[in-house]
């Protein structure tokens, strides 16, 4: 049974979709258990049911306990972990899939070494981090190759600021050239031809990529930053402060019914550190950089006009390969800052850093509407967060399913919202 969407919004296509039949209803209830049974953990309510005992179920013989329950308990410091780190890994993703979103929207052709751009800014921009931090007192081979341990080179926000700030433009202008460079040689010369071309001939832009930089840095993950010294601070804390103060002015039912959220006794610990502040402090500056050259200049307003009709911009005079070589140097140069950015956050990086997170960029793009900038920054949130917060239910071997579950929200949104997030929008 098909579910009409013309003329309809999201929230009634969700109603229909929840009507249309048996797998319908029971994706709506699933979900609206999910957000039950989080409001509950978070209030520090259990409620448990076991199901032998009711009338229709206990003349049925049954195998196992039928007990169960919802709620339960978890510590507003592990669910803020959940949803802080949700956060950061989504801004890079969104950063990244800004990238992928141009070129599709308008080169029209799936970029597959678009996650191998990412390495590459983030090798690029971590080399010469190390060369200025350890410049003088350490082996500049090791530096350069990433081989001196990050304690010893001092590569951290704190202890190196300048050489942390020019790895990170060393990383976009880096990718940018790569990009450039490789339009020039491989995708120019057959950019009139079909998408299909275009796709498989990235594909071997990836694999050249990725082993061009197993070959100069190694195969080897390494841990590249380090946390000596960087500050910190508990953000649960100021949340705890500011719980308290409602408290103090709430109705004492309120606080009798809801104890674990207006005065947590149990709050945990989130620990933020210098570096995952940066990250989101340059991740939206930069977006909101786009935005303005997207709305606010006449570049802008170009690229929009050849992402909705590129045959229609070059009738009418718009330089579409100065267009063409902005979108690479816009996305390539945000998709480099995106991989600097991770490794700042995560310390890891090796050479299938930025293949591995590709499946996710592809996800945020298509969730959040292809073509769609905005799209592509909401896509990169909704699925950093629920690759996230899915550990409040998938604990202990049940966590490697964590990185699925934002596949499978990918999949309902689509299903509510065919077109993605911001359907409807090319380039913004």
């Amino acid at each position: 049974m098909g579910i009409e969407t013309n003329g309809q919004s999201a929230l009634e296509r969700g109603v229909a979709f929840a009507k249309s039949g048996p797998g319908g209803a029971l994706v709506a209830g699933f979900g609206a258990f999910l957000l039950v049974d989080l409001i509950l953990k978070l209030a520090g309510v259990g409620v448990s049911v076991n199901l032998a005992t009711l009338p229709v179920v206990s003349d049925v013989p049954v195998v196992g306990d039928l007990s169960g329950g919802i709620g339960g308990a978890i510590p507003f410091g592990q669910f803020s972990s959940y949803v802080w780190n949700g956060l950061v890994i989504g801004l890079v993703i969104g950063l990244a899939s800004i990238g992928l979103s141009l070129t599709y929207s308008i080169l029209n052709f799936a970029n597959f070494a678009h996650g191998d751009y990412l390495t590459t800014g983030a090798f690029s921009g971590w080399a010469v981090t190390y060369v200025i931090a350890g410049f003088g007192g350490l082996d500049l081979v090791n530096l350069v190759l990433l081989r001196t341990p990050p304690g010893d080179a001092g590569a951290n926000l704190w202890l190196s600021p300048l050489a942390v700030f020019l790895g990170l433009a060393v990383s976009i202008l880096a990718t940018l050239l790569f990009a450039l460079a490789i339009d020039r040689v491989v995708y120019r010369p057959i950019r009139d031809a079909d998408g299909i071309s275009l796709l498989i001939a990235s594909v071997g832009v990836a694999f050249a990529l990725r082993y061009l930089i197993s070959l100069v840095f190694g195969n080897s993950r390494r841990i590249v930053t380090s946390t000596e010294r960087l500050p910190s601070f508990d953000l649960v804390q100021v949340v705890v402060g500011f719980a308290e103060t409602v408290a103090d002015v709430a109705p004492a039912f309120l606080v009798d019914l809801f104890p674990s959220v207006l005065v947590p006794s149990n709050a945990g610990a989130l620990i933020v550190n210098a570096h995952e502040v940066t990250l989101i402090v340059i991740a939206v500056l930069l977006m909101l950089g786009l935005h303005v050259l997207l709305q606010r200049t006449k570049l802008g307003k170009a690229m929009r006009a050849m992402a909705d009709n590129r045959d229609l911009a070059r009738v009418t005079g718009i330089p579409t390969e100065r267009v063409i070589t902005t979108t690479w140097v816009i996305g390539a140069g945000l998709t480099g800052a995106a991989g600097f950015l991770l490794v700042l956050s995560q310390g890891g990086l090796g050479f299938t850093t930025g293949w591995r997170l590709l499946l996710l960029i592809f996800a945020a793009v298509i969730m959040g509407g292809i073509g769609s900038i905005y799209g592509a920054i909401a896509g990169g949130l909704v699925i950093g967060l629920a690759s996230r917060v899915s550990l409040v239910w998938l604990q202990g071997d049940w966590s490697a399913f964590a990185r699925p579950t934002a596949f499978l929200l990918m999949i309902l949104i689509l299903l509510f919202r065919p077109s993605g997030i911001f359907s409807g929008v090319k380039t913004t």
